[in-house]
């Protein structure tokens, strides 16, 4: 069987200095993996490189880098591979949206332009940098991190139409490249409890009358809580490793089945479902 390892596969993970990304770089380092993390600030970067450098196998190497920039993308680029002899795997994570533009009839056209950029431009500009590096090495992993909010409609305006795109970009990379041994997928994440998402719900609650935001919100899942940083870390490393060799051009959704069907809250009152279930008479 093979190990559940990135040794000898060296990676680039963005947006890495908080949240989901730094949580991925750190288990990638603890699976032994040479990884380069960026941020736009290096500040921001270099203590997490400097952490996960003495606590595990793997070395992290800070980079600052806008993902939008392709300078600074070709960049981050030349110091892995500079460091690490050749990329492997690239995990695009950097990502975000704008909170006052969850509709569209409230999102100005710089606004869903700046999400378009950073979340899906940037992405194509790492793919299209990677991709040289991967195909020398003989073959490589990306993963893209999207989100539910690809997948149907819940909101976030320009966010939502990047992270669809994500999964056509992916798909093209797939198809495309396969045959030089590069693999890519999507992982689109349901709400995962980071401190971003924490205060996001909190704001939320402030706006709210009666149920708390935190708990409408779980209604939607069936597993009853959010997700963790570690089990989207955990997906990635699969993909990233040759655990997941033949699996390309997928979406791996991680949402504790908020996608799976209707509000848990509609659920047990239409259908009962909040009733154990027990074995039939024979």
């Amino acid at each position: 069987m093979i190990e559940l390892s990135l040794a000898d596969r060296p990676a680039i993970v963005t947006g890495a200095s908080r949240g989901i990304g730094r949580q991925i770089a750190e288990t990638f380092a603890e699976a032994g993996g040479d990884v380069a993390i960026c941020s736009r600030s290096y500040e921001d970067v270099a203590p997490v490189a400097e952490r996960l450098t003495a606590e595990h196998d793997g070395r992290v190497v800070p980079v600052e880098c806008d993902v939008t920039d392709p300078d600074a993308v070709r960049d981050l680029v030349d110091v892995a591979i500079e460091e690490f002899g050749d990329l492997r795997v690239l995990v695009n994570n950097a990502g975000g949206a704008a909170e006052s533009a969850e509709l569209l009839h409230q999102c100005d056209e710089e606004t869903f332009e700046w999400m378009l950029e950073l979340n899906l431009k940037g992405p194509y500009l790492l793919a299209r940098e990677a991709l040289p590096a991967m195909t020398a090495a003989g073959g490589g992993s990306m993963v893209h991190v999207g989100s539910v909010n690809g997948l149907f409609g819940i909101g976030l305006s320009g966010y939502s139409e990047a992270k669809s795109g994500l999964l056509a970009l992916s798909r093209n990379i797939a198809s495309h490249y396969g045959q030089y041994g590069v693999r890519s997928n999507v992982l689109s994440a349901g709400t995962i409890e980071t401190e971003s998402r924490e205060e996001e719900m909190e704001n939320t609650d402030e706006r709210a009358d009666e149920t708390s935001a935190r708990d409408r919100w779980l209604d939607q899942y069936p597993l009853g809580r959010f997700g963790r940083p570690d089990e989207v870390a955990d997906t990635a490393l699969f993909l990233a490793s040759e655990r997941s060799g033949f699996i390309t051009g997928e979406n791996i959704v991680v949402d504790g089945g908020l996608t799976s069907g209707l509000p848990m809250s509609f659920q047990n009152e239409i259908y009962h479902a909040d009733e154990p279930p027990t074995r039939p008479d024979r």
